[in-house]
């Protein structure tokens, strides 16, 4: 899709990007930051973690270690985010110091729990699941939900982690036993027929940038690929640009938003969740469009003109390299033997330890069947070969 390009003021551009984060999200935000001639300084808590390699200079210190920050901040003309596990009220204590954050903290406040994101996209008049915080078992029960619902953690959700699918009554208070004095969310079950997503950035100057919109495929709430673009009617791809339009330009954010969404079958599209930040549905872009997430997150925390989010390649398939096993191993023969998929890029994280659904890597293949319908095929092929070869 096309930039938008409000009558806003410019902004004079920053050179030095600090990261709360060291993980693989900030190492791929490093290796965008090289050609961009930023420097980029992380603050993680272990000198092994993969962006360390690559940044410019690191803090030690653990991620929500506020002395740490500080030292971040002294570093730094502006500081993003690699995940959402982050303390606000702590952080506003900077911001009183002139730490400038982005996206902004304001921004955040609505999105780190997800109760409060579900809240602030009903005011919106955006299309949501029924959703509830969670008070009490009998609370539930007496408000008559049907089984299975999901239950969620508010927060610091991630991969997977904090998310239950609740088949009936039983089940429903073993887990809550198990969870003990959690924050959570109840949601009714979407009974969708695919699940989508869509990365859009917007720039303190209010441009906004949206991505191809990517089909994902989840097995236990974990992504194991994304098909970019989805093979979606023009109304559908209307509709959800049109709600990612109006989640950016209202929420005032900086930098890359990833929305993720359901489908119904009967062509209706649902807000599922919202992550500040880059995301593992847009990683296709690294290989695929003219701009990465990556480089266009650091142009919209630093100030630069966005970049054109498009495709150079009539599609793609990214394909997630999730541990099977607990192991100390980088797996050369498998990587190598992915390597030799054609039009494939194999992403290597440098994690030293694998562990069942640890995110290791991820191979992107470019496709190049020429029509909507046969790409669907070849990238599903493609993901089966791929699968097949790691695991």
């Amino acid at each position: 899709m096309e930039v938008m390009h409000p009558p806003e003021p410019q902004y004079h551009p920053f050179k030095r990007v600090g990261v709360i984060g060291g993980g693989q999200l900030a190492q791929m935000m490093a290796e965008a930051a090289q050609p961009l001639n930023l420097e980029l300084i992380v603050q993680t808590p272990h000198i092994s973690d993969p962006a360390v390699l690559l940044a410019t200079d690191v803090v030690l210190g653990a991620l929500g270690d506020l002395a740490a920050t500080s030292q971040l901040a002294a570093k730094c003309d502006v500081i993003t985010f690699e995940n959402e596990f982050v303390e606000l009220a702590p952080l506003s204590v900077l911001v009183d110091q002139g730490v400038r954050f982005r996206p902004p903290l304001e921004a955040l406040q609505v999105l780190l729990d997800k109760y409060d994101q579900f809240h602030w996209l009903q005011t919106l008049g955006l299309p949501v699941p029924p959703c509830k915080a969670f008070t009490s078992v009998e609370d539930l029960l007496s408000q008559g939900w049907d089984f299975p619902l999901v239950l969620k953690a508010r927060r610091h959700g991630y991969d997977g982690q904090g998310t239950w699918i609740i088949s009936d009554q039983a089940h429903l208070k073993t887990v809550i036993a198990q969870l003990g004095s959690m924050s959570l969310l109840v949601q009714g079950v979407v009974p969708f027929e695919r699940e989508l997503a869509v990365i859009g950035a917007r720039s303190a100057a209010g441009d906004i940038a949206l991505y191809p919109i990517v089909e994902t495929y989840q097995q236990d709430q974990v992504c194991h690929w994304a098909i970019a673009p989805a093979h979606l009617t023009a109304s559908t791809v209307q509709a959800i640009e049109t709600i990612a339009q109006t989640i950016l330009t209202n929420l005032q954010g900086i930098g890359i938003f990833a929305i993720e969404l359901f489908l119904t079958a009967t062509g209706n599209v649902l807000i599922n969740e919202i992550a500040p930040r880059t995301h593992n549905s847009g990683h296709f872009s690294i290989d695929a469009c003219e701009t990465s997430q990556f480089e266009q997150h650091l142009r919209a925390v630093c100030n630069l003109p966005l970049g054109n989010p498009g495709l150079i390649q009539a599609g793609a398939i990214m394909v997630n390299l999730l541990g099977y096993e607990y192991a100390q191993s980088d797996y050369p023969q498998q990587r190598q033997t992915l390597a030799q998929i054609p039009n494939a890029t194999v992403h290597w994280y440098g994690k030293t330890e694998a562990r069942p659904g640890r995110k290791l890597g991820h191979v992107t293949v470019l496709l190049q069947e020429s029509t909507a319908e046969r790409r669907q095929v070849e990238a599903l092929a493609i993901a089966h070969q791929v699968e097949a070869i790691w695991y």
